[in-house]
């Protein structure tokens, strides 16, 4: 009985977020908690942290023109872009930093290793 009800109310969400007005309606919202975020924000306790970033989550799930304007801002300031990706949890992100780690660990595996002895070996030969 619950289980039929969870779904139900899951498909009538897809369906909702898939559509047009929908999809406008979630930018709206996403858009309106990233304005109430200096109002909130001196409030104790991490208020604002919490809407902002709850209204860019939904801004960027459901916004072409927000997801290109993010992008764009992470090239031009990359360190800014992690701690936004790591804070929103994205999926993305964690994806490319595997695939860093990777070519990473395929370039050090491939780089020739060091001679014996470094720096003081070729010194001694001098």
């Amino acid at each position: 009985m619950l289980t039929s009800l969870l779904m139900t109310l899951r498909r009538q969400w897809h369906a909702f977020s898939q559509s047009n007005l929908g999809r406008s309606a979630l930018v709206g919202v996403g858009l309106l908690l990233i304005a109430v975020t200096p109002l909130v924000g001196p409030i104790p306790g991490p208020g604002g942290i919490i809407v902002f970033a709850g209204g860019l989550s939904l801004v960027l799930k459901y916004s072409g023109w927000a997801k290109r304007l993010y992008v764009r801002l992470k090239r031009k300031h990359p360190k800014k872009g992690a701690w936004a990706d790591w804070s929103l949890r994205r999926r993305s992100a964690l994806r490319r930093q595997a695939l860093e780690k990777e070519r990473r660990l395929a370039d050090e595996a491939a780089a020739p290793a060091p001679a014996e002895g470094g720096e003081e070996a070729e010194a001694a030969r001098r």
